[in-house]
């Protein structure tokens, strides 16, 4: 939790780097600074009172999982963010995957997971007061002074599976074999997925963290990792299938998001009067990850901007990942609605 997202946090790290640079410029006094980039919060107060207590550092400058789909850089200094929790974030120093989740429901239905490979913000995947986010990362990283970490490459630091012993073990007895962390990540990852498994236990997942059910056979586990991979790897954009899409963004302009808006019959997606996206389906535009109706989040989180190429094909990505995770959804179910 930054408690200054407009400042800690951009899209661009030039442009971060260049707004954090100016808390260290001496010819900036405490009031300049706070009127220039209105830290008015408590932590832009934290901020101006830590200015002169360390020094820009490129290393703190980190990827960001700010929203579904919507990464972008913050600067992570423990001194001027409101709530750093670096406990959690030196486990995402060195490659990692997380599960986020939340323990209580605000808004049933419960669609409140996703996948992570950095850190990320209170409200990643739902916004909403009591819906906090938590992070559970595969991996626990060894401790070790942050300096000492960094002089170090990832495969010399030693990295413990985050599963207690009892809970390996039982996984071991069911299945008859010891599976890899990834592949257990992979089941538990498809079984939050199933749309039988989120209404079966719909109750349950209003008032506390998801439970897992035990595998009951070898190769259910083996099927529902094997899709409960493929969805990682659509939901982290490295799915080979998004090397191409049918969706269109067919009108040149100004790439201004000025008003969104959906046109069921014709089924696009407008930025502004003129511009659009083409070929995405009903089911698509209102699927929700957490709080947020991913498609309409992100152009709205953009609004009054112009949208660069880049966020431009990533949109039309969105949509393609969106409409295949629908697809294996019901994989999934076919394969767990037989054993659960």
């Amino acid at each position: 939790m930054t408690g200054q997202d407009k400042f800690f946090i951009d899209t661009n790290p030039q442009t971060l780097k260049a707004r954090i640079l100016a808390v260290f410029n001496k010819s900036l006094s405490d009031k300049d600074l706070k009127t220039l980039y209105n830290l008015k919060s408590q932590a832009g107060e934290k901020t101006i009172k830590a200015r002169g207590l360390t020094s820009f550092d490129q290393g703190l400058v980190h990827l960001y999982c700010y929203r579904p789909f919507d990464m972008r850089y913050v600067y992570g200094e423990n001194k001027f963010l409101w709530r750093s929790v670096e406990s959690l974030r030196k486990h995402f120093y060195f490659e990692n995957i997380a599960i986020v989740t939340t323990r209580i429901l605000a808004s049933p239905p419960f669609n409140h997971v996703f996948v992570a490979e950095h850190a990320g913000d209170n409200t990643f995947i739902s916004g909403k007061t009591k819906e906090r986010n938590y992070f559970f990362p595969l991996y626990r990283y060894q401790d070790e002074p942050k300096g000492q970490l960094f002089e170090k490459e990832a495969g010399e630091l030693k990295r413990l599976p985050n599963f207690t012993d009892k809970f390996l073990q039982a996984i071991k007895d069911s299945l008859g074999t010891e599976p890899t962390p990834e592949e257990i990540f992979h089941y538990i990852y498809a079984v939050l997925y199933s749309p039988t498994y989120r209404k079966r236990y719909e109750e349950f997942l209003k008032i506390d963290f998801p439970r897992i059910p035990l595998p009951v056979g070898y190769e259910s586990f083996k099927a529902l990792g094997n899709l409960g991979k493929e969805l990682v790897d659509l939901h982290l954009l490295k799915h080979p299938a998004l090397q191409e899409t049918e969706i269109g963004f067919p009108k040149s302009g100004s790439n201004k998001v000025e008003r969104v808006r959906y046109d069921e019959a014709a089924q696009k997606v407008y930025i502004n009067k003129d511009q659009y996206f083409d070929g995405i389906a009903k089911e698509v535009w209102e699927y929700r990850i957490g709080a947020y109706q991913v498609m309409e989040k992100y152009l709205k989180d953009r609004k009054g901007r112009k949208l660069a190429l880049d966020e431009v094909n990533h949109y039309m990505k969105i949509a393609k990942v969106i409409g295949l995770t629908m697809e294996l959804q019901d994989k999934i179910d076919e394969i767990y609605a037989k054993v659960d």
